[in-house]
């Protein structure tokens, strides 16, 4: 059977919030996009000027509106082009430990002050546990960040740690295996989780 065409790896199903390739995914997404909106507005403009001779005609209003969702675009796709995700050694490192954990990559989480970028995150229960490559992770901030976003979706007593050691956080996962499995609660935590990244 032939590989899929870049194309359609680019564009595969299998990227989803959570997974192991969303970002490179998005990235490319979000620049293929950006391109498509601003090409439509600049062609929509240069019909709009050949047909009639001037700049001053109803194509160029439609060109300009058609920037606003080209710009919102331009600024997701900066905000993924910042994201490098969690590098290939470190995730090889971890997949073994995750067993039947709920397991999440490449989670990048927006405040107004701030942008966490989280490699891996792993769930149990109402136990969140992550790993980052940053070694200056603002775990206070993270923590009070997520906060009322559980409270708010009822989730109540979620602990929150972020390793930046990744033998350390091996060794957690090793640790979370051990605790009860409750799949709603689980479930739900990374709903939570996945429904406020970028």
């Amino acid at each position: 059977m032939r590989k899929k065409s870049s194309i359609l790896r680019l564009f595969s199903a299998e990227a989803y919030k959570g997974s192991r390739d969303y970002v490179r995914t998005q990235k490319g997404y979000e620049v293929l996009r950006t391109i498509l909106y601003f090409g439509i507005s600049l062609s929509l403009f240069a019909a709009g000027y050949i047909t009639t001779g001037n700049r001053l005609n109803l194509l160029t209003v439609v060109a300009v509106l058609g920037c606003l969702p080209a710009s919102k675009s331009a600024v997701n796709m900066i905000m993924f082009l910042r994201c490098k995700g969690l590098g290939w050694e470190a995730a090889a490192q971890i997949a073994p430990c995750e067993g039947e954990l709920t397991c999440l990559y490449d989670m990048v989480f927006t405040s107004y002050s701030r942008t966490f970028e989280i490699g891996h995150l792993a769930v149990r229960g109402n136990t969140v546990c992550g790993y980052s490559e940053k070694k200056e992770f603002p775990q206070k901030d993270f923590q009070a960040h997520l906060e009322p976003i559980f409270k708010a979706d009822g989730h109540k007593n979620v602990t929150v740690k972020i390793f930046t050691d990744l033998d350390k956080y091996k060794e957690r996962l090793s640790q979370l295996q051990m605790l009860e499995s409750e799949p709603g609660v689980t479930n739900g935590i990374a709903q939570t989780l996945k429904s406020v990244v970028l």
